[in-house]
């Protein structure tokens, strides 16, 4: 599949070819595949886990309480929804909203690597544990790995919590969904520190977190020169 999806050179087309997916078992009790919603050449990519009953109901991300709240944080920094382009991890719901498994995870992923390569984002905002773990290759939880900015397969990666956690865990986690937001209008805006003695001198900017090893982009692939 993913040499097929590789080839697809338009969001159009592989939204068509999503939508006809019997790769795993989620297309048996989906109602729609969730392919995704927003502006084709945003700046901003959301990345999320999977579709809940609402957004399968209706085909489309993040349009039920977890959704609402999201564009409520984003707008305060000045980002609408028109202005993100907004996925899953998974295309389907997983039945009674259980997490996706990993060979349901592993059908998806060239979908969601050729979405990233069409749309290509300044900025992926990755929500959860499911979504930031598998793009930045690693088993660090959320809570650790929020709060900071990485460069990542050509562009940056900012990891948060899922909406549904603040609704669950009230202010404070909501607090720290919108600090994390605030570094991704801070990427946009150019205030990024590429090296620590700059920081004194660079008020409310970003300094950026390199990958590790080029093992981490084995998801989508290395880096090209």
């Amino acid at each position: 599949m993913t040499t097929a999806l590789d080839k697809v050179d338009s969001l159009e087309e592989l939204a068509e070819i999503a939508s006809a997916c019997t790769a795993c078992r989620l297309s048996a009790t989906r109602t729609n595949v969730v392919f995704a919603s927003g502006t084709k050449d945003a700046q901003v990519m959301v990345v999320g886990e999977g579709p809940g009953q609402q957004e399968d109901e209706q085909g489309l991300p993040f349009v039920g309480r977890s959704g609402r709240l999201l564009i409520e944080l984003l707008s305060e920094v000045g980002i609408t929804r028109e202005d993100v382009y907004i996925a899953n991890v998974v295309k389907c719901r997983p039945p009674q909203n259980r997490d996706p498994r990993q060979d349901e995870i592993e059908m998806c992923k060239p979908f969601l690597r050729r979405q990233i390569e069409l749309v290509d984002p300044v900025v992926v905002i990755t929500l959860g544990n499911f979504s930031s773990k598998l793009l930045m290759q690693t088993t660090t939880g959320i809570t650790r790995l929020r709060g900071k900015a990485y460069e990542w397969w050509g562009r940056y990666l900012v990891p948060t919590f899922h909406p549904a956690a603040a609704l669950r865990g009230g202010e404070r986690v909501k607090n720290d969904i919108r600090a994390d937001i605030a570094i991704v209008r801070s990427l946009l805006e150019g205030r990024i520190i590429h090296d620590s003695e700059e920081a004194p001198n660079l008020a409310n900017s970003v300094e950026l977190i390199p990958v590790a090893s080029e093992e981490q982009l084995g998801l989508f692939g290395t880096v090209s020169s």
